[in-house]
């Protein structure tokens, strides 16, 4: 319903005048109204009666303050339009549109405040331009090639480290690439066998996982980079603790397990979990205790089954049986397997996931490049898996002085073939270093490649 007040103003504005005592409006101009109600007015107007009464078929002139009404409706006054339910209407759907924008903009706010409390819990080390020039020995045509441009190379280390010491002075026990392509999403991993012969990108040269225990995640990148030739620029590191978590995380992974891995499973069980008696094993090695079923649960059949987190890691540190490259198969066979499942599993687990290895976890990748790549999680795919040297072109019980060693045969031909593997780059040439340095592997080791 129309407000008189605002009527009014509108007439007032158009220059109105209202009727004086003993006057009013008509359509044709203003008449004087006869003295004392006497009389008719011009066009056949009758007299109101004295009593105030309408006349039979006259209308009541409105009292004070309200409006004239035709009908029972109210007559609208000169340049006032009523209200039309279209306008309501409208309205009511801006206000929808504004609501559903404010959800969407808390719903945002909450899930990065998410996202930030848990990556806040990472480890998160810088490694600015200049150190990737100085210190990571990325070989400048490396660093220009259109085919590495299409590629993310990340470098994965598991280290040993009981008081979660992620940095130097550490071993890693697990030495891994995963190369991302850009444009497909495809997830390579290679493992770097740990005993492999190597420049440590110092120019001396020693078994791989010795370069993370010398100079920490950059030497140790540095070695992958001189060695390989590959512009790997970031990296994440992880304690055997933090993928216990993530294992339990997930609900646990499906293993074949044989029957000569069992006795060594449940030693490494112990080993995590367990306290030092003081004596030395065989190996010359701490023996530690444990009390079954109350600190773990030993593994006691073979085949395939579930295993927990304590004991899925376990299998994967195995080394005495086999050699250092079924060693690597069972570490990749862990990561893949943990991967895939958690591409799988609804927020709350992917929660618990975060709660328990993120504090666990240093890495170099920055907030943004984190969240692209849990936003991107579900899009990935894991690939084909592989191990460095490749087994027609290594001797992995090789000798320098009294250490084991294992023996790339040579590394030019061994780099020649990662770069197929990685990049589908059938035509690459190593770099003068990568030939340099498999020349001092060659007079070390004292085995050289036949050309064959």
């Amino acid at each position: 319903m129309q407000d008189y007040n605002d009527n009014k103003q509108n007439q007032n504005k158009q220059g109105t005048r209202r009727p004086v005592s003993g006057q009013r409006q008509s359509a044709g101009g203003q008449r004087r109204r006869p003295a004392g109600g006497q009389g008719q007015p011009a066009g056949g107007q009758r007299r109101r009666p004295a009593n105030g009464q309408p006349a039979q078929g006259q209308r009541r002139r409105p009292a004070s303050g309200q409006g004239q009404q035709a009908r029972g409706q109210q007559r609208p006054r000169p340049n006032t339009a009523p209200k039309t339910g279209k306008k309501k209407a409208k309205n009511k759907k801006w206000k929808i549109a504004l609501f559903v924008v404010e959800i969407l903009v808390i719903c945002t706010l909450v899930g990065a405040c998410w996202v930030m409390s848990k990556v806040n819990k990472i480890t998160h080390v810088q490694i600015t331009e200049e150190e990737k020039k100085e210190e990571l020995a990325i070989d400048e045509n490396i660093a220009e090639s259109e085919v590495l441009k299409g590629y993310r190379n990340v470098a994965l280390f598991g280290v040993d480290s009981r008081q979660g010491k992620l940095d130097e002075k550490t071993l890693s026990d697990t030495i891994m690439i995963a190369s991302i392509n850009l444009d497909t999403k495809e997830v390579k991993l290679v493992s770097v066998y740990r005993d492999t012969w190597l420049n440590l990108s110092n120019d001396s040269y020693n078994k791989a996982n010795s370069a993370y225990s010398k100079g920490g995640y950059k030497q140790a990148m540095a070695m992958l980079n001189m060695n390989l030739d590959l512009d790997v620029e970031d990296f994440v590191t992880i304690g055997f603790d933090g993928l216990i978590d993530v294992i339990d995380a997930v609900g646990g992974i499906e293993i074949d397990v044989k029957q000569a891995e069992i006795e060594h499973i449940n030693n490494y069980q112990i080993s995590m979990v367990g306290k030092p008696t003081g004596e030395l094993n065989a190996a010359n090695e701490p023996i530690y205790y444990a009390e079954p079923y109350v600190e773990y649960t030993p593994v006691e059949h073979a085949g395939l089954q579930k295993l927990n987190g304590l004991q899925a890691t376990g299998y994967a540190r195995v080394r005495y049986v086999g050699n250092d490259m079924e060693r690597a198969s069972r570490q990749r066979t862990v990561l893949t397997k943990v991967a895939k499942k958690a591409m799988t599993l609804n927020p709350d687990t992917l929660d618990k996931i975060a709660d328990a290895v993120f504090p666990k976890v240093m890495t170099s990748l920055s907030l943004p490049e984190i969240f692209e790549l849990l936003k991107d999680i579900a899009s990935y795919e894991i690939g084909e898996t592989s191990g460095f040297p490749f087994d027609e072109y290594m001797v992995p019980n090789g000798r320098v002085g009294k250490a084991s060693v294992v023996v790339p045969v040579d590394l030019e031909k061994n780099v020649t073939l990662l770069h197929e593997f990685l990049f589908d780059d059938d035509d690459y040439v190593p770099s003068e270093t990568v030939k340099k340095c498999s020349k001092k592997i060659v007079s070390d080791t004292g085995i050289s490649y036949n050309g064959e």
